[in-house]
């Protein structure tokens, strides 16, 4: 048996952002952090877009709608 140990990669707009080793377990900094980066994060959902290679991969995808 063998033991694959995954990290994350968070990805908006087909870009991978930066996870800074502190924010790593905090998924609520981590999403505040990235939305400084991009704003439109913060009304953004997180998608789960599975295992690529060596990485669990979590999307961000922008909320689609009307305003008002």
């Amino acid at each position: 048996m063998q033991i694959l140990h995954l990290t994350r990669r968070y990805r908006y707009d087909g870009i991978d952002l930066p996870v800074p080793p502190h924010l790593a377990d905090d998924q609520a900094s981590l999403r505040a952090y990235h939305a400084t980066l991009y704003p439109a994060i913060l009304n953004a959902e997180m998608f789960d877009a599975g295992v690529s290679g060596d990485a669990h991969v979590i999307e961000y995808r922008r909320a689609v709608g009307t305003k008002g």
